[in-house]
């Protein structure tokens, strides 16, 4: 932890998002990459977490957000989201100077190919990976730079006040009342072998230019501001497919960082 708390030095001060998925789909897409994990990589989780499962650990770096050390309140607040404006790719854009989603993912995966890291420092890797693996498929975490990720746009959800991030992160996936387990089982049941190779990029640049597609279209019209059962029932599947593709694309990732 010494060498990630020494990052703090390094990074501007920005102020923290709000947290994607929540607890409940962030679990969903522990659970469904475990699914997908290749016996390499399986082996090397397991090693790292020990008794911690790959859902348990997804939500980690958010609950640390409580700590009130500035490496938790300032340094690591920008890892778990990036900025695409519309039109543009990431390459185009590129980091900002405190970093990212993706520098972070670099940073961490790099950690976890160090035989020297210890395993503090491999157990914090691997929790922040799959926690940001799957806040890039929120839609709302690929933010287009004009309202923090949908923060700033004021809705009602059922006659009561929110904004367009919290109806992503907990709402929709909330509305449907099932467990983590539940859900994450259900979901992973539909997902083919088709899917699954559809899916399997490794290749962060590739989930936010699909993430970004469906951000585009989860903006409800202008003024109509008052979300309910429509905005449910033409969002829903939306929110279904992220946490999907969210899970095999987190196994993806790990099992090229592990291969």
């Amino acid at each position: 932890m010494r060498t990630l708390a020494a990052a703090a030095f390094i990074f501007s001060i920005i102020p923290a998002p709000a947290f994607a998925w929540g607890k409940t789909g962030h679990r969903v897409v522990g659970q469904i990459a475990d699914a997908h994990l290749s016996s390499k990589a399986r082996s090397a989780v397991k090693r790292i977490l020990c008794t911690e499962t790959m859902a348990e650990a997804s939500n980690w770096p958010d609950f640390m957000k409580s700590d009130p050390s500035p490496f938790w309140q300032k340094t690591a607040s920008p890892w778990h989201y990036v900025t695409l404006p519309g039109g543009k790719t990431y390459d185009q854009v590129g980091a900002p100077p405190e970093g990212d989603a993706i520098t972070a993912l670099d940073r961490f995966s790099a950690t976890l190919r160090d035989r020297k890291a210890s395993p503090d420092d491999k157990r914090v890797a691997l929790r922040f990976i799959i926690h940001i693996v799957g806040d890039l498929a929120q839609p709302l975490h690929n933010g287009n730079g004009t309202d923090r990720g949908g923060n700033d746009l004021k809705v009602t959800w059922f006659g009561k006040p929110t904004n367009l991030h919290s109806v992503w992160d907990t709402l929709l996936v909330d509305d449907e009342q099932l467990s983590y387990s539940e859900m994450a089982a259900w979901l992973n049941a539909r997902i083919t072998p088709a899917d699954v190779k559809a899916w399997s990029s490794a290749d962060p640049r590739v989930w936010m230019a699909d993430s970004v597609i469906v951000r585009d279209q989860v903006y409800p019209p202008s003024g109509d501001t008052a979300l309910g059962y429509r905005y449910v029932y033409e969002n829903t599947p939306r929110v279904e497919l992220q946490l999907e593709k969210g899970g095999v694309r987190l196994a993806a990732y790990l099992n090229k960082v592990f291969r």
